[in-house]
């Protein structure tokens, strides 16, 4: 059984609010789940003490267990220094892709056109 710490998503509609749960894997998002460990609310400031709630024991004894953190579980774990967020870096996702490339061989090719004509001295 794959366990994962994960968020549960609740409240209305544009008024998000989530249950920091354990819970198999293989479980619905929203659905069943084996404990209830905190609560996050995305609507508080950033600075507000009640935006994220996380017993901190059930999180280590989870952890202990062998329970994965999502993402932005992790993020609050490492916020309370449960646990050490691996710093994530994807150097090739700011690389212009195929397109832009195109576009700036094109630009460059027009540019240099453009100032070729206007150094070649004119036959008379």
């Amino acid at each position: 059984m794959s366990l994962k710490i994960r968020l549960a998503r609740g409240g209305a509609k544009k008024r998000p609010h989530y249950s920091i749960v354990v819970a198999d894997s293989r479980y619905p998002r929203d659905g069943r789940f084996i404990e209830k460990i905190g609560t996050f609310n995305p609507m508080l400031a950033k600075d507000n003490a009640e935006r994220v709630k996380l017993d901190a024991e059930k999180a280590k004894e989870w952890l202990a267990k062998g329970a994965q953190p999502t993402d932005r579980v992790e993020r609050f774990l490492d916020a309370m220094g449960l646990l050490k967020r691996k710093a994530r870096n994807n150097p090739e996702k700011a690389q212009p892709k195929k397109k832009a490339l195109e576009r700036a061989a094109a630009n460059a090719a027009a540019e240099a056109a453009a100032a070729a004509p206007a150094e070649t001295p004119a036959a008379e």
